[in-house]
């Protein structure tokens, strides 16, 4: 996510970090709004509900759960070198691929 925040940032845009814990100090440095909801991994569901759509990369059991909860939900999923468990995820070979096609599916 470090990674996610510094080119957002860099482009000029907002971030927003929706974290596990209680605190907002584990946020990364390119965090602007910091949110603690002291859900653990429970906090995929915030993440999802949250979005428009959501950008996989790569990832573990974390990116697997929420691209489930995104399918559930009807959360539209980009993925780049991520889990292939759907034909609804649109998959991407480069960041900017995702970041167009995240750009196509919001309202």
């Amino acid at each position: 996510m470090e990674a996610a925040c510094r080119g957002a940032a860099g482009a000029g845009g907002t971030t927003v970090g929706v974290l596990p814990g209680e605190s907002t100090e584990s946020a990364n440095p390119y965090v602007d709004i910091r949110i603690a909801t002291g859900m653990g991994i429970a906090r995929n569901v915030i993440i999802v509900r949250s979005a428009a759509v959501v950008i996989a990369i790569t990832g573990g059991a974390g990116t697997l759960s929420e691209i489930a909860h995104c399918l559930q939900l009807g959360v539209p999923v980009i993925g780049l070198n991520t889990h292939d468990v759907s034909d609804q995820i649109v998959r991407v070979s480069t960041a900017a691929e995702a970041v167009a096609e995240a750009v196509k599916r919001i309202p």
